[in-house]
This record gives structure tokens, sequence and C-alpha cells, in this order.
């Protein structure tokens, strides 16, 4: 009898289907968790042995990390971000300062994330697929980089990933409570973590149950819209009790973000493919071809993911991932109008799958059988060749990062050689990160992260150690223009940074400046 090597996780109206419950008892025997296992465990050692644990930590991962950690003061926290990522990272941060023991821990954490998330999607697609596509999400650059920072993008990909699998079983089996239950968790996790982005991820989650007959149940809405709520409720609350309300929030988190509108950004996108963390303005030069042909060759492997789907006719799982794919693309490829990779992993996350369906189908299932070992071949090259130029632009980008880490941290040095020491505060560019390093608050009087007025710092001077810190080619605010300056000691690649602080201020050292 001729074996069908359907992969789209839609089988044959004459093959079983790929669920537990209905597994021939010879396959049933074997378990389906070795290579999504072992997928997440290589994701954790990537992490480990590609980003170096002691790489300091970056501006966002400050703003989040301060809010709860004990080293330094809380940072201003503005209106677009919230808090999950400061309660994903207090576990850690709530009795150590150390960077390499946080970036151990979100390792761990994100590996172990993946592989709940690849037990959800259990039984609708064969064990191999979904470690393929796992490898194939976790192969990426972008994914690498991010997994050990505290950011929130990586969260809302795998929570939501998690989401449309928890929505899938619930709909295909009533009695599945604990499906139920994961789909409102999954959907409060990504709220939590970024409450915009929860809600255009959620857009096909929450038409769906209102679209489709077979999943008109009101569980699975209230599931979505229960679980968005919740995650988004602490957001909600402080909108109306620090930034005037709701609106007033989401109004300033567009003037923050440069104002969103109508701008097409797919291109700034494409630019940051070469290993950019933020494109902002984007006039980065376009990347070279071999770097961006896996963006180029998405849409269609996708594409491929969903004829396969419609052909087996068990098209819907395939239909609301791509779905949600798209709307979550939306606000970061037409609406903003600047770029940064790392806004786009929940679209990758979700498109992983169709696109593992795509590969291994090209792999095994569409030749003849003597064929198969050369597709199979061509299929495997061409990943490898696409992970080992992933693997380059890391090391790069990675080497990059932690050099500028520890010039900041050198910085901060420099500032407490002045005696610039606790309590203090401390202006100028690019102070988040090395306020943060200087056991300082970083200070602004406008931007983003405004936090004090010149009041505020007039006053502060009287009791704590204010300085101004100004690079080689800048010049120092109006209000410490007339403040005395010291270079600030650094190594000679830093020379030229200038310290100002208020006349005849005394510093922790005992050394009076003016």
């Amino acid at each position: 009898m001729r074996r069908d090597l359907s992969v789209s996780g839609a089988p044959r109206a004459d093959t079983p289907k790929f669920d537990d419950r209905h597994t021939p008892p010879a396959r049933a025997a074997r378990p389906w968790w070795p290579w999504p296992a072992a997928v997440a465990s290589a994701f954790t050692l990537a992490q480990l042995l590609l980003v170096p644990p002691g790489m300091g930590l970056g501006w966002d991962e400050v703003i989040y990390v301060s809010q709860v950690s004990s080293h330094a003061p809380a940072t201003a926290f503005s209106a677009p971000r919230a808090r999950g990522v400061s309660v994903l990272v207090w576990p850690v941060t709530a009795w150590t300062s150390s960077t390499a023991a946080l970036r151990v821990y979100l390792a761990v954490v994100s590996g172990l994330a993946l592989f709940l998330v690849m037990r959800v999607w259990r039984g609708r697609r064969p064990p191999g697929v979904l470690a393929f596509a796992g490898l194939l999400f976790c192969g990426l650059w972008i994914t690498v980089f991010y997994g050990p920072q505290a950011m929130p993008n990586l969260w809302v990909a795998l929570a939501g990933l998690g989401a449309v699998g928890c929505f899938l079983r619930a709909a295909a089996d009533r009695a599945d409570r604990a499906a139920l239950w994961g789909l409102g968790a999954c959907a409060a996790v990504m709220a939590l973590m970024r409450p915009t982005d929860a809600v255009w991820v959620a857009v096909p989650l929450v038409a769906a149950p209102l679209l489709v007959r077979r999943w008109r149940r009101p569980a699975l809405f209230a599931a979505v819209v229960l679980g968005l709520v919740a995650g988004a409720a602490q957001w909600v609350i402080e909108a109306y009790t620090s930034h005037g309300g709701l609106t007033a929030r989401l109004e300033r988190a567009s003037e923050i973000q440069g104002g969103l509108g109508w701008n097409i950004a797919v291109g700034d996108q494409l630019r940051t493919l070469p290993g950019l963390s933020i494109c902002r303005p984007c006039d980065a030069p376009w990347p070279n071809p071999a770097l961006a042909v896996w963006w180029f060759a998405l849409p269609v492997l996708v594409a491929g993911g969903v004829a396969l789907a419609v052909r087996s006719r068990r098209a819907h799982d395939t239909l609301l991932l791509t779905a949600c794919a798209v709307t979550s693309a939306v606000p970061y490829l037409l609406f903003v109008d600047y770029a940064a990779p790392r806004f786009l992993l929940p679209t990758y996350a979700l498109l992983a799958i169709p696109v593992a369906d795509c590969l291994a189908w090209l792999a095994i299932g569409a030749a003849r059988r003597r064929w198969r070992p050369v597709t199979a071949s061509l299929v495997g090259l061409a990943v490898i060749g696409h992970l080992a130029i992933q693997y380059v632009v890391l090391s790069r980008l990675a080497a990059r990062t932690d050099a500028q880490h520890r010039d900041w941290a050198h910085i901060a040095d420099g500032l407490h050689e002045l005696g610039i020491r606790p309590p203090c505060l401390v202006s100028g560019p690019t102070t988040v990160p090395i306020a943060y390093y200087a056991q300082c608050l970083s200070i602004a009087t406008h931007g983003p992260n405004v936090n004090i007025t010149l009041a505020g710092i007039r006053a502060a001077a009287q009791h704590q150690n204010v300085a101004v810190l100004v690079p080689p080619t800048g010049t120092p605010p109006g209000y410490a223009a007339d403040w005395p300056w010291r270079p600030l000691p650094a190594p000679p690649a830093l020379a030229g940074y200038r310290v100002y602080t208020p006349p005849t201020r005394t510093i922790s050292s005992g050394t009076a400046i003016g």
C-alpha cells in the first residue's frame, strides 16, 4: 500500500488524522517530544554560545529591568511601554544585578517556552514538522539575538503561536478545557508584554468565532477577549493614573513612535536584515542579496503551505496562522516610519509552520521516491546555507553590541572616578544605560523619557550629585552651559567626553567643583 506523504498537517480522507487519539497503535508508542525538545534545547544553547552572557544591558533593557532592580533607580517609563518584561525578569533582578545571570535565565526560559508552544501543536502536525518549524524560527539571527534579552517581542511571538494552537485545539474538542484556559493565558501574556501588538495578533482570533461556522462558540471569543483584557488591565489603569487617560496614552505613544500614519516601511525592514537592531531614520544601504533572499522566499513558501493545506481539505490551521501573521505585521510594515527587525518576530513565528509544511513537502512529497534523496538534500543544503548566513550576521551584531555596551560601562566608570556616585542624576545623550551602569538616575527635561524639570534639577543639586555628560562633538543644554566641566577619564577611544556639574557643588568624593 502506498504511504501518504502529506506534511501539511491535514490528512487525506483515507489516512488517519495527526492526532494522538487517532494514531494507529504502532505509532502511538513513539513519543512526540524528542525532536521538539532537541530544537528547544539547541535554541537555549545557541543563545548562551552566540550572545555573550556578560553583554551589558541595552537602552530598552535598562528601562524594563530598572523598574524591578535594586541596582539603580527606576528609569522613566514612556507611554508605549508595558510592564510585562519587568514581571518576567523580576525573579532574577530581585536578588542580583548580574547581567550574566539574567541572560542565562532568559535563555533557559525562552527555550522552555518554545517547547511548550510546540507541545500545544502536537497532534496537529507531525513531530518532525513541528521541530522543523521551530528550527526555522529559532535559526533567525533576530530570534537568537533577542532570546536572552529583556525585550518583549519574542514573548509576544511565542504567546501568539501558542494562542493559535490553543484556539484550534479548543475549537476541535469542546471538552478541552485546558486549551481554553491556554488560549486565555496566551492572549494575556501577549497583552501584558505589548498591548497594542496583542490586539493586532488577536484580530483573526476574535473574528474567527464570528465568521467561521464550525468555530462559532462564545467560549472561544470570550477566552481571547478576556485574556486580552486581563493582560492589558495594568496598562490601561496606568494610562488613567499616570498619562491622563487611555486616549492620551495612545496619542502620546504614537507621538513617541514618530506619529502613526500611512508609511510603507517594507524597504526599511529590508535594510535591517544585515544586522541593524534599529533603523531610525532608515537611510541604511540595501543589503547584500544573499542576506535578504530568505525574506523574499518567505511569502512564496507561505503561499505554498497554504496551497498544500487547501488541497488537503483542512486549511483552517494554516489560514488562521497566516491571517494572524499578516495582521501582526500590518502596523510595522504600513504605519510606523522606522524599522526594527524584532517588531516582526510574531510574524515570523506564526509563519514558521506553513513554511515548514511547504519545505517538508518539497523535500519528501513533491518528487517520486527515487528522487526524494535528491530533493531532500537540496532543501537541506538550502536550510544549512540560510542558517550559516544567519550565524554570520548574528556573530557580527553580537560583537558590535557587546563593544558598544562595554563603552557605556567605561563611561560609567569614568563618572565614578570623578566622584559622581549614588545618589546621583545624569543627563545627556545615551545616558539611560550609562546612568544605570553608574547606579544613577537618568534624567531628561524633554523627549520620550522626560522625568524632571529645571527647577527639579536645581533642587536635586542641593543634596545629590548632578552631572551632564556631553559627547566630543556635542554642546551642553542651556541650563548647564555656564557650569564648570572636566574631561571624562576614559580609554583613548572615548576621549573627548566632558562632564558638567553645578558650580560650587561638592561631590561625594570630597572634591569641590567650581
